[in-house]
């Protein structure tokens, strides 16, 4: 069978394509740069993408309105089995991330076998270029999120139950909860990357108006801050600041600790 991974090269899908990959599947990767150009603004890439597919790991778009058109035509194309990738508590989530319940709302209705996976903040997110890499080489991450903990997930553990739901049986109209094994706050994950890298890396809480004012400054508009904003708020409500045990559950082993990721990636902060 052939298994279509959208967002084949982003942080969660690299990983499952490789684990795909290295399982002997036939894997399609599909992005807006692949040899298989799938793009979420674009409906003309759509067809291809999924054309003589029998599985798919679904990034969902921004957009909620383009998940449902999607999802059915890639039913009408054959595809007969989702794993949708969202996030925890995600009915609680700003409106940025409506596209995220949308895709969980299309699967569900599909008619096909589908699979849900809720993850909470990835371990990678401290290492993206695009997110909390460039403040903590600085030597600062700041953020308003107070000393409400939690248990980050690393993306290989989510690519790995993201295969096994993919290729395996007794994994349809379950939803999974996704992370660590245990919870830690910020303060305690920088503190933790400072060791590993041998750098000075400093927490500093901020108060949301001045977290609005940093991004402000960084050029962020006021809606981005906005949305920011409203993401930490929900966080610092601790609504998924306990682990869950999905991962030991569908791998039979448990996920991967934060130090273990922080040794890893270590040479990110240098």
């Amino acid at each position: 069978m052939t298994i279509v991974v959208l967002g084949g090269t982003g942080k969660t899908g690299r990983r499952l394509v490789d684990t795909l990959r290295g399982r002997g599947e036939d894997v399609r990767v599909a992005t807006r740069s692949s040899g298989t150009r799938f793009d979420w603004s674009d409906q003309n890439t759509w067809t291809a993408a999924v054309a003589g597919a029998s599985a798919l790991y679904l990034v969902a778009p921004q957009e909620p309105e383009s998940a449902e058109v999607f999802v059915k035509q890639a039913t009408e194309a054959g595809v007969r089995r989702f794993v949708a990738l969202s996030g925890r508590e995600i009915d609680k989530f700003p409106k940025d991330l409506l596209g995220m319940a949308a895709a969980e709302r299309a699967v569900r209705d599909s008619g096909a076998e589908w699979t849900i996976i809720r993850s909470n903040n990835f371990n990678q997110n401290f290492d993206d270029p695009q997110i909390w890499l460039a403040p903590l080489r600085e030597g600062r991450l700041a953020l308003p999120i107070g000393d409400t903990p939690e248990p980050f997930i690393d993306t290989q553990d989510i690519a790995d139950v993201a295969a096994a739901a993919l290729t395996e049986e007794g994994h349809h109209e379950r939803v999974y909860t996704l992370s660590g094994p245990r919870a830690l706050t910020f303060g305690a994950a920088v503190a933790a990357i400072a060791k590993a890298s041998g750098r000075s890396i400093r927490y500093e809480e901020l108060t949301p108006e001045q977290y609005r004012d940093e991004l402000l400054a960084q050029g962020a508009s006021e809606e981005a801050a906005a949305e920011l904003n409203a993401l930490f708020a929900v966080m610092r409500e601790g609504l998924y600041a306990e682990p869950c045990d999905d991962v030991q559950r569908v791998l039979g082993r448990a996920p991967i600790d934060f130090d273990t990721y922080v040794a890893r990636a270590a040479s990110a902060w240098r």
